[in-house]
């Protein structure tokens, strides 16, 4: 009787070990905020394990430029079959690595742009602003905020895709003036920080009068707070605009698997848990529409975005001139 009990017992375990290791990893590189609790990550995690028959995993490397960072560390010794959080500020660069495959894809989006790139598909998208209390007096514009008292945290723009495109709003108002625009707006930074999650946080916690975040974001407190107090200061320059996308790495182990979650990041199961979790504008509008409080949000009458090439072009020297700055 304990022999058969026993040799039950171990068959058992012999076939639980096998369906483990037959089941496929999908390794996904993507920023902090991303696979946080409160982001979007564990409910995509669980939509995508329902119809792929597969181990997602979401691996966290800081904020979204740190991504390229890392990549450009790795090279082709990564272990990431999709890397998801770069922006078209850094998919030229991403791109030079070589380390991506093309996307194939083609899906219905409702960007405010044409889409073209091969390699990176976008999945949401959303305009730059600083974010406030609604009691507060609010500029009207960057060079309104640079020569005002109010207090900000900005994000540093090597790590965060925020703080790097605020180089990129500073360089496409005033070009080769930009280097004056950031001698007047040093002293109103209270700190720089190396990731979104961390300025925003100071900002809630009353350490500044503002934060580099988006228009989207007083979505996030009037939704699922109930909160009305924060709001986005729309500006007369007009405002930067983020495309976030992901790309499938040449070298994954699991090609086919890959690109089932590529068409799957454009579809509505995913893109309908952008709004409230990640608090950016969908890349595809889902069927149901976007929530309740985002019509309530302010809409940039000018749209500012360098391309891809332009953006790689600028990023070394507006990155000195803004080093030059704060260094002072």
């Amino acid at each position: 009787m304990f022999k058969t009990t026993y040799l039950t017992a171990v068959a058992g375990l012999c076939l639980a070990t096998a369906a483990t290791a037959e089941t496929p990893k999908l390794s996904v590189l993507t920023y902090d905020s991303f696979t946080s609790e409160w982001g979007p990550g564990p409910a995509v995690e669980a939509a995508f394990e329902e119809i792929c028959a597969c181990d997602l995993e979401f691996v966290g490397a800081g904020d979204g430029a740190a991504l390229l960072a890392r990549l450009q560390l790795e090279g082709p010794r990564t272990e990431a079959d999709i890397v998801l959080g770069l922006d078209t500020n850094l998919t030229a660069a991403a791109r030079e690595t070589g380390l991506f495959a093309p996307h194939g894809i083609t899906a219905d989006l409702t960007l405010p742009l044409g889409w073209t790139d091969t390699e990176f598909m976008p999945f949401d998208w959303g305009y730059f602003a600083f974010v406030g209390n609604a009691d507060a007096d609010a500029p009207t514009s960057l060079r309104e905020l640079a020569e005002s008292d109010i207090k900000v945290v900005i994000q540093d723009p090597r790590s965060s895709t925020p703080g790097l495109g605020l180089l990129m709003w500073a360089k496409e108002v005033y070009g080769d003036e930009a280097p004056q625009f950031w001698d007047a707006i040093a002293d109103n930074i209270v700190t720089v920080t190396p990731g979104w999650s961390e300025a925003y946080g100071l900002f809630l916690d009353g350490e500044a009068d503002a934060v580099l975040s988006y228009t989207t974001s007083p979505a996030y407190h009037l939704i699922a707070e109930e909160d009305d107090s924060k709001v986005a200061w729309e500006f007369s320059d007009g405002h930067y605009m983020q495309v976030e996308v992901a790309g499938k790495v040449a070298g994954t182990d699991v090609p086919e698997l890959a690109d089932q979650f590529l068409e799957f990041m454009v579809s509505d199961a995913f893109q309908s848990i952008i709004p409230t979790t990640n608090w950016m504008y969908p890349a595809a509008t889902p069927a149901d529409g976007l929530p309740d409080g985002f019509n309530t949000l302010i809409a940039p009458a000018t749209s500012l975005l360098k391309t891809p090439e332009d953006a790689l072009a600028v990023r070394e020297e507006a990155l000195a001139e803004w080093r030059a700055a704060l260094s002072q």
